[in-house]
């Protein structure tokens, strides 16, 4: 056999990536059919329960008959999946054109003003105050959090995530005024999150030792990752456009914005631009543009539900990993206690983040009743900051940054998303 194998080109790391995934498949399969059939949770909520549920059962099953070593066993399996790198370069493009895809460009054209500030001033404000918070708290606590890795923490942890914002959306009803700034704000707030974390992140770094980062510096690459990154998602995103108007052939097209995806976020990582913000661009484009005057009634109904099965299949494993990714960490009592005082830390910053602008605004404009609470309780956090929280480098207190960080997330999946609907109805009425 094992001639046999190499004569074939066998390759053990590819064959464990793909049992892999098989396992993950099968979980999540496995258990949407159990929340379903039985708790009837919104589907992405109910898999981050349900895997939370199930590792705290590893955990029990550890405590009570360690020889078997069920936890090192799965903390093994977990700790073997590269999570960053799986949805920072693999599963994020195509969760982000999805939801793009879907988004009603003139309701966001027309709170341009809105979602542009919270998605950049307001990520800005998030991050200065989670900072300052948390190094103090982790002061108090004997943890001693580095203020610079603090503002980091504060950077990854202020951004929305688009992808548990949209999901969360599909179930709760809301006015399409706040709906447009909701979807509107999580689609860039990521892109302008991820760019922050990246300045703030090389800038701690130097603080350490490495090579200092100048103001000239951050400016530069801010301006080369967001402007840089629209213009790339919008000119691939026309070229692609253009493709589709000259055909119309279905599968042929679903090919083209498959392409569309991958290319343009391969091409944005190699010349350092923002990707998140380039297939956003471009799922904009080919969902609006391209839905209204590029394509026949055949191909928007398939290409329409191709993303919806693309979008829900990767939702699936992505809060699945997610509810599992808790087997990883070692929890201490001062870490315990820094992630409960963080959740409120985050809360009350979303809330300054979304008042200051809307407040500004609202001098010249009038705002959906209640926008401020929706938009505060309804910006929940999700992998894209378990991600980044992932993929810093080692230093002494990278568990407890990985503990807040889970934390919040599953705070804000769990409790927010399970309750913002009683918000909208209270709020809005």
């Amino acid at each position: 056999m094992p001639l046999v194998q190499a004569e074939r080109g066998y390759d053990p790391g590819m064959t464990a990536l793909l049992d892999l995934a098989a396992v993950l498949l099968a979980l999540a399969a496995a258990f949407g059919y159990v929340n379903h059939r039985w708790l009837r949770l919104p589907h992405t909520i109910g898999l981050v329960v349900i895997a939370l549920a199930a590792s705290l059962a590893i955990l029990a099953l550890d405590l009570l008959f360690p020889a078997l070593g069920f936890r090192a066993t799965v903390r093994g399996a977990v700790e073997g999946i590269d999570f960053p790198d799986i949805l920072m370069h693999g599963m994020l493009s195509f969760l982000l054109f999805a939801g793009a895809l879907h988004v009603d460009l003139s309701e966001i054209a027309r709170r341009k003003w809105a979602i542009g500030a919270m998605a950049s001033v307001g990520v800005v404000i998030s991050t200065v105050l989670v900072g300052y918070a948390v190094y103090l708290l982790s002061g108090a606590l004997g943890l001693g959090l580095p203020f610079s890795y603090s503002l980091v923490f504060g950077a990854l942890i202020s951004p929305t995530d688009p992808i548990a914002v949209l999901g969360i959306l599909k179930t709760v009803r809301v006015p399409p005024s706040l709906e447009a700034k909701i979807a509107g704000e999580s689609l860039f707030n990521d892109g302008v999150g991820i760019v922050v974390f990246t300045l703030l992140l090389a800038i701690a770094i130097g603080a350490e030792g490495g090579a200092p980062v100048t103001a000239l510096t951050v400016a530069e690459l801010f301006v080369l990752e967001a402007l840089g990154g629209a213009a790339l998602g919008l000119a691939a995103g026309f070229v692609a456009y253009r493709a589709i108007g000259t055909i119309d052939e279905h599968n042929l097209e679903v090919l083209i914005t498959l392409a569309l995806v991958a290319l343009t976020y391969s091409v944005a990582t190699m010349i350092h631009v923002s990707g998140p913000i380039a297939v956003v661009v471009a799922g904009l484009l080919i969902g609006n543009q391209g839905r209204r005057l590029a394509m026949s009634e055949t191909t928007r109904d398939h290409l329409f539900k191709f993303w919806s099965l693309i979008d829900e299949v990767l939702n699936s494993v992505l809060f699945l990993i997610i509810g599992f990714e808790v087997l990883a960490l070692g929890f201490t009592l001062g870490m315990a206690a820094a992630v409960l005082l963080a959740i409120p830390v985050v809360l009350a910053a979303r809330l300054a983040a979304v008042a200051i602008p809307i407040g500004a605004l609202s001098l010249r404009r009038d705002f959906t009743r209640g926008a401020i609470p929706v938009l505060t309780w309804g910006g929940l956090r999700g992998g894209i900051s378990v991600a980044l929280a992932l993929s810093l480098p080692d230093f002494p207190q990278k568990d407890l940054m990985l503990a807040m960080t889970y934390g919040v997330v599953i705070f804000s999946i769990v409790v927010q998303g399970l309750t913002v609907e009683h918000v909208v109805r209270r709020t809005v009425g």
